[in-house]
């Protein structure tokens, strides 16, 4: 059997080194983070709010936000809960010291993220999806599983011009094209 004695590989991370930018917005990789896939039943969102330390939501189209996590609401049982930094954060932890019955798995090496920032945000990322992206339809917080172009995402609106777009690492490079696309006709 064959001895590794080579240190661990280091993860790559996706659209290392790319920006986007036009006149009225700018399209950006988001920092690595730590993500989780979370399933529990309308009885155990207390004890893991509780530990996660921010109320999980409830609602459809809804997100929360506190100390550096978010959480996204994805179904009647489903979140995906983000932490800032990509390790360290303490989302599987948390949600063992949870004590209840729940589903929680690691993504962080299957998604990343793409911010797009400024007056064309909207129009940017209907270039490929076709949601009503009007602060009226969709306000600050609102968040969604869509699609963009051919891939899925999660869309979360996290100001008036800004939205992070979250995409599996494997969809990364054609988000991040068909967003710099839409750019480009993003004039204002």
């Amino acid at each position: 059997m064959a001895e590794m004695s080579s240190p661990a590989a280091a993860r790559t991370l996706a659209l290392s080194g790319v920006r986007g930018r036009a006149a009225s917005l700018a399209v950006t990789p988001a920092a690595p983070a730590e993500r989780i896939s979370l399933r529990a039943r309308s009885e155990d969102v207390a004890a893991l709010s509780a530990a996660l330390g921010l109320e999980l939501p409830t609602r459809p189209k809804t997100s929360a936000a506190n100390n550096g996590r978010t959480a996204h609401w994805l179904g009647p049982d489903e979140w995906l809960v983000i932490g800032e930094g990509e390790k360290g954060s303490g989302l599987m932890a948390a949600c063992v010291a949870s004590g209840v019955l729940h589903s929680a798995v690691d993504v962080s090496h299957r998604n990343t993220a793409i911010l797009v920032e400024g007056a064309g945000a909207a129009a940017a990322i209907n270039a490929g999806c076709p949601l009503d992206l009007s602060l009226k339809a969709f306000p600050v917080g609102a968040c969604t599983r869509t699609i963009f172009g051919k891939v899925e995402i999660v869309l979360l609106r996290t100001g008036e011009e800004s939205f992070r777009v979250e995409v599996w690492r494997s969809f990364s490079d054609y988000a991040y094209a068909l967003l710099a696309e839409g750019a480009l006709d993003a004039t204002f």
